[in-house]
């Protein structure tokens, strides 16, 4: 049968790249949002399924990961793209807004994966991909919450990699290190050609990461467009 995709966090950059990718590949797709509705035309385009969940509530993870099993049967790839951000000066921050951040980025990682896990487990064999960020290995000045967050989900990964791998189920964590280019914006054209990350080629480093030989895989990959400093 045909491998079985879950996307939580999905929208219309990256989640809506690995969507198209993975429905290329003959794969099942099942893609998880706080708001569906925004889905539609990625839904009539690749035949995928949604499902409303908010990443942060343990509730709405256990409700997904049930309705998955009952409509896919176990997972195969899990993918974590959700997030949320609040910058600003020390002094300034919303407490509010950074908890909001914490959660999205680290805590509904933590769900999303830890009932990937049993899925995986059960079956011995799985995929399991957190998206990080610059902010993963660097905290930027007016950007603490984001790096709290993106900290705290690439030391879940590194963790559960060190556990799981082992029972054979692959972790791993992407350092997307650079803007991702979208429709209209205007500083792909001041970057140049290749200057922003393309989410199509994005999702294919996912796909390579999953297609992995285990005798070689990779816990982490960092990807950066060509002119990116680093």
């Amino acid at each position: 049968m045909a491998e079985a995709t879950l996307i939580v966090g999905a929208g219309s950059g990256l989640s809506a790249a690995l969507a198209r990718l993975f429905t290329h590949e003959g794969m099942r797709v099942a893609l998880a949002s706080r708001d569906t509705g925004k889905l539609d035309t990625l839904l009539k385009e690749t035949g995928a399924r949604a499902y409303a969940c908010d990443a942060t509530k343990l509730a709405d993870v256990d409700g997904l990961f049930d309705a998955f099993a009952r409509d896919f049967g176990p997972p195969d790839i899990v993918v974590y793209n959700a997030g949320y951000r609040t910058r600003g000066a020390i002094s300034d921050l919303d407490p509010e807004e950074v908890r909001k951040t914490l959660m999205a980025s680290a805590y509904g990682g933590f769900l999303v994966a830890q009932l990937a896990a049993k899925a995986m487990l059960a079956r011995g064999q799985g995929t399991i991909l957190l998206t990080g960020a610059s902010a993963s290995v660097k905290g930027y000045a007016r950007s603490a919450p984001f790096a709290m967050g993106k900290f705290a989900l690439r030391g879940l990964a590194q963790s559960l990699a060190r556990e799981l791998h082992p029972q054979n189920i692959h972790v791993g964590h992407v350092v997307i290190d650079g803007g991702i280019g979208r429709a209209g914006d205007k500083r792909a054209d001041e970057r140049g050609p290749d200057g922003m990350l393309d989410p199509d080629a994005i999702a294919a480093a996912y796909l390579g990461l999953h297609r992995q030989h285990r005798s070689a895989w990779a816990w982490e990959i960092e990807l950066r467009p060509w002119r990116e400093n680093f």
